[in-house]
């Protein structure tokens, strides 16, 4: 089981997709079901039985769904996190005050999903958010140094269309492409694997994964040089 666990996990951010909307993340999903070995594809079959769509793509938004329509507003905060010292340093207490954060939200569902004695209701609904968080700590705006909400108060023009930068990565540069996501993924799958140092497995590799982002951010080309 721990096999399976970790191949779910690796497979969906092997292949980074490039935006993170529903369609970003049901890329995701799509890339971690060619991956997936015969017996780990029998149990995400069966714990998915039953949902409208009982696919990992199917299932891949089902978080930010629930986030919608939630009252309590609970799960937001397990979408991201905030490493508030405005550097790539992790202070759980900091940044993760009771394990509010994309990163104790994963490790918290790979110990339900990996736990065969826990209710497979629990389990299901552990494996729908890991293939989302998963996918959204692979964001570069959702584990930022930056004080600027994910880049969501950071105004832009994209192609005359005034938006923030976070939507322009989450969605507006995959819509301006006009492929479906199956499109994506067929052309994603055939870019050539990570180094395998990058895609080692380790019980709990959130942290490094939000860390990569975070970099990304802080020393890369997230974003742009002008609000255009």
């Amino acid at each position: 089981m721990r096999k399976f666990i970790a191949t779910v996990l690796i497979v969906c951010f092997a292949n980074q997709a490039f935006a993170w909307s529903r369609d970003g993340h049901a890329i995701v999903g799509l890339l971690a079901e060619r991956q997936l070995r015969p017996a780990a594809r029998v149990e995400v079959a069966r714990l998915l039985a039953g949902e409208p769509d009982p696919t990992l793509a199917g299932v891949a938004s089902w978080a930010d769904n629930l986030r919608e329509t939630e009252a309590s507003g609970r799960s937001g905060p397990l979408h991201y996190v905030n490493f508030k010292g405005g550097d790539c340093r992790y202070v759980p207490v900091r940044d993760c005050p009771d394990g509010t954060c994309v990163i104790a939200a994963i490790n918290q569902n790979f110990l339900v999903l990996s736990d065969t004695t826990r209710p497979d209701s629990e389990r299901r609904d552990a494996l729908k958010f890991l293939v989302h968080f998963v996918g959204d700590v692979h964001q570069p705006l959702h584990s930022t140094p930056r004080r600027d909400k994910g880049g969501g108060d950071f105004q832009v023009s994209y192609r005359g269309r005034g938006s923030n930068l976070h939507q322009a990565w989450d969605r507006l540069i995959l819509e301006r492409k006009q492929a479906t996501p199956v499109d994506y993924a067929t052309r994603l799958a055939t870019q050539p694997a990570l180094a395998p140092d990058a895609t080692r497995l380790s019980d709990f590799p959130a942290l490094d994964w939000a860390l990569e982002s975070c970099r990304m951010v802080r020393d890369g080309n997230v974003y742009p040089s002008s609000h255009v």
